[in-house]
């Protein structure tokens, strides 16, 4: 799998779910507070046509937002097994 990075903030509870989700399976990842980060916010914008959609993944060039927070399409997005 590639590198992943996670865009987030800090009030966000589907962004907490994830990175949850993502470290009880092992899943390394960089994670960017658009809150702190015009320049990421940008990206998440852009990424979600216009909208500040979070969390939103970058993987390997490919975006996908994940909100409301969705395990079954996580896992699929990741490329990995649902259960631990």
């Amino acid at each position: 799998m590639s590198y992943v990075t996670m865009y987030t903030t800090s009030w966000c509870p589907d962004c907490r779910r994830a990175k949850t989700f993502m470290q009880a399976r092992g899943i390394a990842f960089r994670e960017v507070n658009i809150e702190t980060d015009e320049s990421a916010e940008d990206v998440v914008i852009e990424a979600n046509k216009g909208r500040r959609k979070v969390p939103t993944f970058e993987i390997g060039g490919r975006y996908f937002a994940c909100s409301p927070f969705n395990p079954v399409q996580l896992a699929d997005e990741l490329g990995i097994s649902l259960n631990q």
